[in-house]
């Protein structure tokens, strides 16, 4: 008998577990939408059931500062909405806005008649009406559901739209986040955003300006995937510090290992998504920003007039200087840092940060957070008791 016969009669004999065993599909793990919640859903006979309701909303940008944008659910942006491959799905929309809107799942591959295209593919819906979608999702990625009206966008009408494929993708990540990029120009006796002007003092991750914005928590050694996703009127150069990362997948879904890009800043521009993956091998509380000068910024507008200066200690050390040393003071007085809220801002993730840290995070900024276990453990812990 020859070695191939004899393998399978023992194979046979022995029973199936003398075969190599096929692996079980791996899940992907769950995003995490910092200072946003995700959509509760509801299953009716197999399908998954969302209901967003399209609302004025307050929103506190930072300490000190909130404004009346318009939302979903309470928020701007919306709800996380998060799904699986070959999922069905029921998206009730209600508007309580005191004018039309319509709904567009950007990048969807579904029939005409859900695209929300106001006016094309439906009528728009009316103040206090309601629309219903429904469709299969065949599709996986990072894509973003939105207001189709103009201005409606941006007064912060979108939310996040993940559609996980049915196995993780290889490698798999130990940590999935999502960050939402947006922009206000909101007038200093105002709390209402000019959606006509085209120079922005508000940039905000998620809904909130550094210091406010949630820092991203990982363990050292961690694979991350950070997902961003864009729909205002500026492009973004996103950076992380200390970590290379490759861009892995855009808003028309993953891209083939043999075209991902190595980087530490990726371009996010207007109505795109961008993933970039990395392992979190270098621990610190590494900044992650937009690189843009003006946009790790608040209240930066020339015709808003100049800034007061709250300088803390370092004030007396420079102001000596201001009136004798070319380029400086600055035309906004921007340079340096900004009155440290360290306290206003408390929370677990910002736990046993350096004395002053939040007077040098502003605009478009936070951190990701590499811990090494203990400390990981510890500021998860103090996460799930809601201690500061």
């Amino acid at each position: 008998m020859n070695d191939r016969r004899k393998f399978f009669r023992n194979a046979l004999t022995l029973g199936a577990g003398f075969l190599p065993i096929a692996k079980a599909a791996v899940p992907p793990v769950a995003v995490e939408s910092p200072d946003l919640k995700d959509l509760p859903f509801t299953l009716d006979n197999g399908v998954k059931v969302f209901h967003l309701v399209a609302e004025p909303v307050k929103q506190q940008l930072t300490p000190g500062k909130t404004v009346d944008l318009w939302g979903f659910n309470g928020s701007a942006p919306g709800p996380t909405i998060q799904v699986t491959q070959g999922d069905r799905v029921r998206l009730i929309v209600d508007n309580h806005l005191p004018e039309p809107t319509s709904m567009h799942w950007h990048g969807f591959e579904i029939p005409h008649d859900m695209d929300g295209g106001p006016g094309i593919s439906q009528e728009p819906i009316k103040p206090g009406g309601r629309f219903v979608y429904e469709f299969t999702l065949h599709q996986h990625g990072t894509y973003f559901y939105h207001s189709h009206m103009a201005m409606q966008e941006m007064l912060g009408m979108l939310g996040a739209f993940i559609m996980h494929p049915k196995e993780a993708y290889a490698p798999r990540v130990d940590k999935d986040f999502v960050v939402l990029l947006q922009e206000y120009w909101v007038l200093p006796n105002s709390t209402v955003p000019n959606t006509m002007n085209m120079e922005f003092n508000w940039l905000v991750l998620n809904g909130k300006a550094g210091p406010a914005a949630t820092p991203l928590i990982v363990r050292l050694g961690d694979r991350v995937r950070i997902r961003f996703i864009n729909l205002g009127m500026d492009h973004h150069p996103m950076h992380l510090h200390g970590h290379t990362f490759r861009v892995t997948g855009t808003e028309g879904g993953r891209l083939p290992e043999a075209a991902w890009i190595p980087g530490n800043t990726v371009l996010v521009g207007v109505a795109q998504a961008r993933d970039v993956e990395f392992v979190a091998n270098n621990p610190g509380a590494w900044m992650l920003h937009c690189h843009l000068p003006h946009h790790m910024m608040n209240q930066m507008a020339s015709i808003a007039g100049p800034m007061s200066r709250p300088h803390g200690q370092m004030d007396s050390d420079v102001s000596k200087d201001a009136n004798r040393v070319p380029g400086f003071p600055q035309d906004a007085y921007m340079e340096g840092p900004m009155m440290a809220m360290d306290e206003m801002v408390k929370k677990p993730e910002n736990y046993n940060l350096p004395p002053g840290w939040s007077g040098f995070m502003q605009g478009m900024m936070t951190f990701v957070r590499v811990l090494p276990p203990a400390q990981y453990d510890q500021i998860m812990e103090r996460i799930r008791r809601g201690q500061s």
